[in-house]
């Protein structure tokens, strides 16, 4: 436990539904929420507007209507909420060599390592200048909370929520947790508060006054023990800038259950594909393939297989994936199916890649001695790039909330699409006044998909931070980098303290053994 409030938690207010609501004019002060829009989706977001009608994070989006039924209902634009993250991420590292980014939207920063603040003035200064920093860059808002630890750092901007600052000082900790419920301490979920509950502790001063031998009993040693201290305002865990990841995976659920075993089949090398392309977006390989299957009873099924080396080749993770498939039942339907890899490392097992290559090749023989052409492999882009077919228009997917430009009426965002038709609202994040609606067919032909807009129109570069002596003489810079879940689950990643003029670990895809990479290389694994 610190002396002073030097540890900040930023949390970005309502992130995606604020995102898009700065984008939009139309939307801004009106009930928006983002997530999946199919039958099973659920909620990502909800504005503010719209949690004044009881709509939470993960609530099932059909509970979401019937609750808010004129709420504008939104599809996720993970490349608008990456960039913003990078921006808001490049601030905090400004502040600190030690971020330690916990999702897209949130993250811990240590002020004292940074030498930006040793006392409660600086912290609180530092802390405003934060939140100006993020409206200047981003336009969006960002509660802060300080304390002398992160739980209650976190517990700050919890309570500084929308758009606040809360500074706990050291030696008021105990007060103020003293009449909170149970779950606002950390790894206090729904199991762990019922019984807490049943035991007659509904508050954490009911946690204290129980003693720790009451807890260890009630939870195990090792949780009953660490429950007791945080419950007496004691947290000594630092502001980690990078951990290790354990696993990179992805997942979907299907609006319908799958019954047909090759639509099955090419669903999972489909996410064989999204999982590797994360996995070398983290910089590193795996050796262990993991299949996950819910079926239509909720019934979940993993299976898994440990190859001989770590791999990042799309071929031999779909190979692999294929196999575990084969050993699970899918007749009755399949809701959802998940593909992963764990075992990482920062190498990668050459002798693996030759697995899909041996198969190309024993395809090309069979073909041979059928007097067939050879099929066409990677080494024939030519061929490829023949047989690679035409986009249809009138297929194409206009999803709620994407950005789209026209060639008479300019850029705009999908209003929604059914029927053969797309409503388009023509407007942009600068735009003074909501824009007009017009309806399309979906084969317009000068109707086309395209990039999102910056949200706040600068030339400006991102704000600086007075440097301390101490901070100028470790000449450290930060830069860390996020991802996003494929299963809409936010995740963090780090980069934080490099060196100015270093390569990030994140820059790096994963190297063989013989170009220098593995164990003993000087190779850094950084959570994706």
């Amino acid at each position: 436990m610190r002396a002073a409030p030097t540890i900040l938690h930023l949390d970005m207010d309502a992130f995606f539904a604020a995102a898009e609501q700065a984008s939009k004019p139309s939307l801004r002060g009106k009930p928006v929420i983002v997530g999946g829009l199919g039958p099973r989706g659920v909620v990502s977001t909800a504005s503010y507007e719209a949690r004044r009608f009881g709509v939470r994070s993960a609530m099932p989006m059909a509970q979401a209507r019937r609750l808010c039924p004129n709420a504008a209902y939104l599809v996720p634009r993970f490349q608008l909420y990456r960039t913003i993250s990078e921006q808001v991420m490049q601030l905090l590292g400004r502040l600190s060599p030690l971020v330690e980014p916990l999702s897209l939207d949130e993250a811990f920063v240590d002020l004292e390592a940074g030498g930006v603040a040793f006392g409660s003035a600086a912290a609180r200064e530092a802390g405003e200048r934060l939140r100006r920093d993020i409206r200047a860059v981003t336009g969006l808002s960002g509660s802060v909370g300080l304390a002398g630890s992160k739980m209650l750092a976190k517990i700050a901007s919890e309570q500084a929520k929308p758009d606040g600052l809360v500074l706990i000082e050291p030696g008021t900790e105990r007060g103020l947790l003293a009449p909170m419920p149970v779950r606002i301490l950390p790894g206090v979920g729904p199991a762990t508060g019922e019984h807490l509950r049943r035991a007659g502790m509904t508050t954490v001063a009911d946690l204290a006054e129980a003693g720790e031998d009451e807890l260890v009993r009630l939870l195990g040693k090792s949780h009953g023990a660490s429950l007791y201290r945080m419950a007496a305002g004691h947290d000594d865990r630092p502001v980690v800038a990078e951990r290790d990841t354990k696993s990179v995976s992805v997942e979907d659920t299907f609006d319908v259950d799958l019954h047909d075993r090759v639509r099955i089949m090419t669903e999972v090398g489909r996410l064989a594909d999204r999982c590797v392309q994360r996995l070398r977006a983290s910089g590193h390989s795996g050796r262990t393939i993991v299949l996950k299957v819910r079926r239509y009873d909720f019934s979940t099924l993993t299976r898994s297989e440990t190859l001989r080396g770590p791999t990042d080749d799309p071929g031999v993770v779909r190979e692999a994936a294929g196999r575990l498939l084969d050993s699970v039942d899918t007749t009755g339907g399949v809701r959802l199916l998940g593909v992963g890899v764990s075992g990482l490392a920062d190498y990668t097992q050459e002798d693996l890649f030759a697995q899909a290559a041996e198969e190309l090749a024993a395809e090309g023989q069979a073909a041979e001695e059928r007097g067939e052409e050879e099929p066409v492999g990677e080494e024939t882009p030519a061929a490829a790039a023949e047989a690679e077919p035409v986009e249809d228009p009138a297929q194409r997917r206009w999803l709620a909330g994407h950005d789209v430009t026209h060639a008479e009426y300019g850029p705009g965002w999908v209003q929604g699409s059914g029927v053969g038709r797309v409503t388009v609202r023509f407007e942009t994040p600068t735009s003074l006044v909501p824009g007009r609606v017009r309806t399309f067919r979906v084969d317009d032909p000068g109707l086309e998909p395209s990039e999102p807009l910056p949200l706040v129109e600068t030339t400006e570069p991102l704000p600086l931070v007075e440097k301390t002596e101490t901070e100028t003489a470790t000449g450290m810079e930060t830069g860390i980098g996020m991802e996003m879940g494929m299963d809409g689950k936010v995740e963090t990643v780090a980069g934080a303290g490099t060196p100015a003029g270093q390569e990030s670990p994140l820059a790096r895809r994963p190297k063989s053994r013989s170009e220098g990479g593995g164990p003993g290389s000087g190779a850094t694994m950084s959570r994706p």
